[in-house]
Parts: C-alpha cells; sequence; structure tokens
C-alpha cells in the first residue's frame, strides 16, 4: 500500500489523488473510471482528470473489457484501466552474506529474470559494496534484453538500522563503515533512482502483497538468518519508527550483559537465535567439530549430542521471551517467522509455545497465530521489487504536471 508515511520519496498533496487511483487500479486489476470513483469516494469528473494524467505518464493504459449488457449486438465494450506492465521495469535486490540476489521485474511486478551473484566477502566498504551491486545488475541485465539504463528504479534490502527516508544506513553487518550516506555513491555509479531499505521491512511489504500477510491489517514478520529482524504492519502500512531504527527486535536485549552481539552490544537476542550466535556457541564448546551451518547443529541435535541440544533449546527460550514481548507491545493478528533456515522446530517446540504464553499477559484470549513462511533470498528480492515499484510511482506521479487532480 502506498502512503505519505511509507515513502522516502514525499508526496506532494496535489497528487494524492493520482497515486490512490495508480493503487487502486494496481490491487484491483483491469477496472473502469466509476467503479475508481466509487470505490474511493470521489467524483467521476476528478477520476477521469486523474487516470488521463497516469495514461500520460505511462503508468496506466486502457483496455478493452466485457459489455454489461447482456445482449451483445446493444451492448459496447466496456473500457477498462490497467496499468501499463511495460511501461517501466525495476530491480530489486537483496544483499546476504554469501550472495547477492537480483529480481528484475515489470511495472506490475512480473518477473523478467531472477540472478544470483555471488560474494567473495560478507562485509565491505560502502563503495565497494555499491560497485558490486552495479555488477549484479549487469549480470542479470545480460540476462535479458535491456541493460541498466533501461531500469527505472533499483531497490536494495540489506541487514541492519536503515534510515530509508534518506538511503542512509546506520549500521550494517554487511559493511565495514557505520552511518554512510548512500544517496551520493548510488547517483555516482547507479543511473536511475536506487532507494535502499531494511531487508526485514522488505520482508514484511512481501508477505503483505504476496504471502500470508494478504488481508491482514496488523502482523509482524520476524526474519531469522545470519541475524533477527522485525517487519511491522500496523493498520495495513508498514512501521519503520522516527530514525528508521524502529523494528529492531533482533537487539532488545533479553540477559544483563549476556552474550556479545555483532552491533557491539551485549545481551541482544540474536546474539542467542542468529545463525552466527548459534554456530559460535557450538564451535566454543565443541572446538574440534565445528559445525558449518545450522542444519548441522539440528543434525547433531536430532542425533542425541546433549550440547547441540542445549544450545537449540537456550535459543529457542531466549526466542520465546522475545515474542511474548512482542505480542504484549503489538497484540497482532498474527506472527511470520520467515528466513533462510530450512527447520525453525527449535523456535516453535512445545516448550517455546509455553514460555511465550508464560511471558504474554494474561487475558482469557488465544495467542496470535505464529506460522513458519520459508520463501529464502527470492522473497526479500519480491518486497525489494515491490517496494521499488511503489517509489517509481510516487516519482512518476511527481514528475505529471501540479494542477491537482
Amino acid at each position: 500500500m502506498l502512503s505519505n508515511k511509507d515513502s522516502p520519496v514525499s508526496l506532494d498533496q496535489r497528487n494524492a489523488t493520482r497515486l490512490r487511483v495508480l493503487e487502486h487500479i494496481r490491487t484491483r486489476g483491469a477496472t473502469s473510471r466509476i467503479d475508481i470513483a466509487t470505490a474511493l469516494n470521489t467524483s467521476p469528473a476528478t477520476v477521469t482528470a486523474a487516470t488521463a494524467d497516469l495514461i500520460s505518464a505511462g503508468l496506466i493504459k486502457e483496455v478493452v473489457g466485457e459489455s454489461k449488457s447482456k445482449s451483445a449486438k446493444r451492448g459496447r465494450p466496456r473500457v477498462l484501466l490497467q496499468l501499463d506492465g511495460s511501461s517501466y521495469f525495476v530491480a530489486g535486490l537483496k544483499i546476504a552474506r554469501q550472495v547477492i540476489s537480483v529480481l528484475l521485474v515489470d511495472f506490475e511486478g512480473k518477473e523478467v529474470t531472477l540472478h544470483t551473484h555471488s560474494l567473495n566477502k560478507t562485509s565491505m566498504s560502502p563503495r565497494d559494496l555499491v560497485k558490486t551491486i552495479y555488477t549484479a545488475l549487469e549480470e542479470a541485465c545480460s540476462r535479458t534484453e535491456m541493460t541498466i539504463g533501461d531500469l527505472s528504479g533499483v531497490s536494495i534490502g540489506i541487514a541492519g538500522l536503515v534510515d530509508a527516508k534518506r538511503n542512509f544506513v546506520h549500521w550494517s553487518s554487511s559493511l565495514t563503515e557505520r552511518n554512510v550516506d548512500f544517496s551520493r555513491l548510488f547517483k555516482e555509479y547507479i543511473p536511475c533512482p536506487a532507494f535502499i531499505e531494511n531487508d526485514a521491512n522488505l520482508v514484511a511489504k512481501a508477505e503483505q502483497l504476496f504471502g500470508l500477510g494478504i488481508g491482514l491489517r496488523n502482523f509482524l514478520v520476524v526474519t531469522i538468518e545470519h541475524g533477527v529482524g522485525l517487519g511491522i504492519v500496523l493498520d495495513g502500512k508498514l512501521y519503520r519508527g522516527e530514525r528508521g531504527c524502529g523494528a529492531e527486535f533482533g537487539h532488545a536485549k533479553v540477559q544483563l550483559d549476556g552474550a556479545l552481539c555483532q552491533c557491539g552490544q551485549r545481551g541482544c537476542l540474536e546474539a542467542y537465535v542468529g545463525d552466527y550466535a548459534l554456530i559460535r556457541e557450538m564451535t566454543v564448546a565443541t572446538q574440534d567439530r565445528k559445525p558449518e551451518t545450522v542444519s548441522d547443529i539440528h543434525e547433531r541435535a536430532n542425533s542425541g549430542e546433549q550440547m547441540a541440544i542445549s544450545v537449540l533449546n537456550r535459543a529457542g527460550q531466549m526466542f520465546g521471551l522475545g515474542i511474548s514481548n512482542l505480542i504484549n507491545l503489538f497484540d497482532p493478528e498474527c506472527i511470520i517467522l520467515s528466513g533462510a533456515q530450512m527447520s525453525f522446530e527449535h523456535l516453535c517446540s512445545d516448550e517455546v509455545m509455553d514460555r511465550i504464553q508464560s511471558g504474554v499477559a494474561n487475558v482469557d484470549a488465544p495467542l496470535p497465530d505464529i506460522k513458519v513462511h520459508h520463501w529464502g533470498d527470492l522473497m526479500w528480492a519480491k518486497g525489494a521489487a515491490a517496494y521499488g515499484i511503489e517509489q517509481v510511482s510516487i516519482l512518476k506521479v511527481k514528475e505529471l504536471p501540479t494542477n491537482a487532480a
């Protein structure tokens, strides 16, 4: 859903109607002007003016629909409006520790191609990262008939503390520097508008548009991979906080002066639950049998190894504590667990559910649904692409004449 609060691109109020109409068409598909006016509770004349501007911008197009009349002879074909999918193309990127996933889509969100670019480093300088992003985009475009110059926008998802309004990253495990303003670097290397956003927010956007969040007004997405992230959707809108740092669930404190987190502080939730934390704890305890992945720890636990069982149990208890706090704070309809791990049973066991129940305010009502959704990096990239389409939409609407629709 497009809104002023959702977007780092400021929206002139005079363009609000145009954007509302565009979003309605995106949500509903091919529809008539009179149906748009009825749904948005506005006048047909206003909708006609707005749609004329959107057509001139190449954002929507007219198509012939079926006649309302039962008589094919007397009825005239209906003129409907739908998105012009071939007008603009957008790239959505997910920066992970070992790969960059690139998804190219048209303006309707239909996949053009998916490409994976391998990384030699898990962390690099901001300039090197942007150069690598450019290379990954070039490789993706080479799989099609497009070039980077044909893209209307690039949206990038990265783990960390991100102020999307300013393309500013306070901190990320993918960067060797803190407090990075990417605006200048994007302009230097990427020949189209580029946007950077917290990756968990993009998963929440993808869940809202394509996944388990469809039809929900209030839900949370907890992402679990190298670290732990949180995407918050309240009243149908993505919530970021004033500085873009309002959903840092992974850095909520669960133990005073506890385990060291990759952010530099101690006692953070992800220092017990994130992939690196589980592998670190197992490595310290069993130096001669260092696990390579979380799946290795699960296999060892399933074979009866007590240390592996202990590590997973503690992660589950810490996670249960964190989830109960989320429920107390937000009282959501649903909590969705998403990430690269192939197994979440240590975070969804009966013991963890009991820990959540015991930490939630005692009311005579069931807990919110807690669901697991395995999407992999494609989910993150789809969220990035959807976010990029939103931002490109706003930019194109802002370029229209300034007379109110």
